[in-house]
């Protein structure tokens, strides 16, 4: 397995920071875009590194929108890239000319790059911000006889494949949650039948339809169904209950001792020069420090997770290691 550091970014100085934030409020909205100058990007490329309709879409479809609608770029365009755990992005981002793109990413494409063994990997990025976290929902389609996540545990125990999960890709958040939840209650991996997707809305279907008995995802994906009583929730994977899911019992309240939460952020290419990094960096700073990004996690159900440049590349650093120990830990990988 190839193992690489990486790129070492260093944010720019406070002072050039604020002058920057400075010319952009001031430059209003035009049709032209941001004010000329060594901070603007005329033209932004956003690789959303899944289908339509989950989380890493929203997220990138997000970013778009704010920064258009706040003139910190002339125009930004969202190109989805499906499949593999987000690693066919990847692999897209590695070959990538432009240097004025980003890749959303998360923690869903680290467990899926040991899982796929990705010749591609985040280590070859150069970081530029982590922006959210989430928790994740378990949950049943509104029929089922599930009325807790002891009861769908005990299914699994005794039926063992024959209870089909879906989620998002293999080796993401949700796989991981459920190897994790398995591993709590002393049931091998094996046991596990996952049906991953690359797109929010397949999972969706594939629970509204009753083709699986229960599937995971962000809060953020399913509480609207949850609200409209076509679900129901199960559990929530974060330490105390979602503002989102009110009365949902986090999965430590069931004594399942889990808690793992979802992060999202934003990469470019590894190839890029520090001050393109540092202008990357600088545009995403900017965007999150807007109220109306503010307003974006508030609707979406998004803590406000933000890191920027080598603290998000020590963080990554992190997340890698620890991802790998718990993917072998709970038998998805060796």
């Amino acid at each position: 397995m190839n193992t690489h550091p990486f790129k070492r970014r260093t944010l720019l100085a406070s002072a050039v920071f604020a002058s920057a934030v400075l010319a952009l409020s001031a430059c209003g909205s035009t049709s032209s875009g941001p004010a000329e100058g060594p901070e603007a990007i005329s033209k932004l490329n956003i690789i959303v590194p899944a289908n339509p309709g989950g989380g890493w879409d929203q997220t990138g479809r997000a970013i778009q929108s704010e920064l258009q609608a706040n003139d910190l770029v002339s125009s930004a365009q969202v190109v989805n890239v499906g499949g593999a755990g987000g690693t066919n992005g990847l692999a897209k981002l590695a070959t990538e000319k432009d240097p004025n793109t980003l890749m959303v990413m998360g923690y869903v494409m680290v467990g899926s790059v040991e899982m796929n063994e990705s010749q591609s990997r985040i280590e070859d990025t150069t970081p530029i911000a982590r922006l959210t976290d989430e928790p994740l929902v378990i949950v049943v389609p509104a029929e089922s006889p599930y009325q807790n996540i002891g009861d769908l545990v005990e299914a699994i125990r005794t039926e063992g494949k024959g209870v089909a999960i879906t989620g998002g890709s293999a080796g993401g958040a949700d796989h991981i949650l459920m190897g994790e939840v398995l591993s709590a209650a002393g049931i091998g991996a094996e046991n596990l039948n996952y049906v991953g997707y690359s797109g929010g809305g397949e999972s969706l279907a594939a629970l509204l339809g009753n083709k699986v008995q229960a599937g995971v995802s962000g809060v953020g994906e399913y509480a609207e169904q949850v609200k409209a009583g076509k679900l129901r929730a199960l559990a929530v994977s974060g330490e105390v209950e979602s503002p989102a899911l009110p009365g949902v019992q986090t999965l430590s309240e069931q004594d399942v001792d889990v808690v793992l939460t979802n992060w999202r952020g934003v990469v470019a290419p590894g190839s890029i020069e520090e001050e393109k990094a540092e202008q990357l960096i600088e545009l995403i700073d900017t965007m999150a420090a807007s109220d109306s990004w503010k307003q974006v996690l508030a609707d979406n159900n998004w803590e406000d997770a933000y890191l920027s440049g080598d603290e998000f590349g020590n963080f990554l650093t992190e997340d890698i290691a620890a991802t790998k120990q718990v993917l072998s830990d709970i038998g998805l990988v060796k």
